[in-house]
């Protein structure tokens, strides 16, 4: 098989990419190693920055978010019982949208056939050849049988643990992590949400997130130690935990409802600042992993492919390269920047293991700072709300 672009990863980043590109009639396949069922089941964020739901809204594939997504116009900081509310609309003058990222996938991939968007499921021993020369091939089986694509170019949009990172010799990238200490412990609910905005709260026994997914669906998470185990929460135990935080907060009384999923999520800040490598180039997690403080990881990818779709098709359409040889220096900005924020919301919000009451009180007086002060409140809202590409 031949293409222009062969995809390989089908996560927000990689279907996002592939609409781009056959909307501007470039050809592209996207392969992926898991299953249908398994992609579109998999549960993710679910606060939408402009830049994402902007290109949904360019490329048509937009009914479910008009339909069920939630405009929210801002949302709370919490020290014990203070509530300081970030009022995102009147400092920005944006909003941010609630609409799942596994409904986003979805979307997606119902939207593709129509479109041209060819998706190979369950491709098994993916490997990139020649990416560092002028033909490089994707290659893979499927039922059994050895597939290869040729291609022009390929987009490593295939996450943490995919094939497209690996390949780029260690010589050649500069690695930058930060491993958190502890855990996120998330119980998904089809309750309705405790408030009518998402609420961060820092309090004696550390980080609290009230969220949701819908005016029906509600999503929490409590900050665990990474040697927490799931069997240690019943689920009886995690909702009289959400209760007892929730309670001098919220502007109603926490539901509790059978658990749709509960698990445990480590916290990872990284950046591989390599996104180019001869013909291949990374987008999304491939690329970089935010903590979910903030909600940067599906807007960072959106953001990715944006600049990744258009410098392709500046080379298609008009030979112009700029694009391309721009990209890394280009992505590389924006994600630093969203990197600094989540890290910033991480370290004020969270109790860190090693920390005494000085940190405590640091975090303590920055939030009666972020209280007391419009200019601050403003900063956190232009990079919670997005900032432009």
């Amino acid at each position: 098989m031949k293409t222009q672009v062969a995809i390989i990863g089908s996560g927000p980043a990689g279907l996002l990419l592939g609409h781009l590109l056959r909307a501007e009639g470039i050809d592209c396949v996207i392969v992926e190693r898991q299953a249908r069922d398994y992609v579109e089941s998999r549960i993710r964020a679910g606060v939408l920055e402009s830049v994402t739901t902007d290109l949904l809204h360019r490329l048509g594939i937009d009914t479910g978010l008009n339909a069920q997504g939630m405009s929210e116009e801002g949302f709370n900081l919490a020290d014990g019982e203070k509530l300081i509310r970030i009022d995102i609309t009147r400092l920005t003058g944006k909003h941010v949208t609630v609409y799942g990222q596994t409904e986003v996938t979805r979307d997606l991939i119902a939207a593709a056939p129509e479109r041209g968007l060819e998706i190979v499921f369950e491709a098994s021993d993916v490997a990139l050849h020649d990416v560092d020369g002028a033909s490089p091939s994707v290659t893979y089986r499927k039922d059994g049988v050895g597939q290869r694509i040729e291609a022009d170019f390929i987009a490593g949009c295939d996450g943490f643990h995919g094939p497209s990172r690996k390949i780029i010799p260690g010589g050649a990238a500069r690695e930058f992590e930060r491993e958190y200490p502890f855990g996120w412990l998330g119980i998904l609910a089809d309750v309705p949400p405790c408030h009518d905005e998402l609420i961060y709260a820092n309090g004696e026994d550390g980080f609290a997130l009230a969220s949701m997914r819908s005016p029906t669906r509600s999503r929490y998470y409590i900050q665990v130690p990474l040697t927490e185990k799931l069997e240690n929460w019943p689920e009886a135990r995690l909702w009289d935990e959400l209760e007892r935080r929730f309670a001098p907060l919220a502007s109603r009384p926490v539901t509790r409802g059978p658990a749709l999923e509960i698990s445990i999520a480590p916290l990872r800040s990284y950046v591989f600042e390599k996104m180019r490598h001869g013909r291949l180039f990374l987008a999304g997690d491939a690329a970089h992993i935010v903590p979910p403080t903030g909600a940067k990881g599906l807007n960072l990818a959106a953001s990715d492919v944006a600049y990744l779709s258009d410098a392709l098709t500046a080379h298609y359409r008009r030979g112009d390269d700029a694009g391309l040889t721009g990209y890394e220096a280009r992505a590389l900005a924006r994600i630093w920047k969203a990197e600094r924020f989540s890290w910033y919301l991480t370290k004020l919000m969270h109790r860190f293991p090693e920390d005494g009451a000085f940190e405590h009180r640091m975090q303590i007086a920055e939030l009666d700072y972020v209280a007391s002060s419009e200019a601050m409140q403003k900063v956190i809202a232009e990079n919670y709300v997005g900032l432009p590409l």
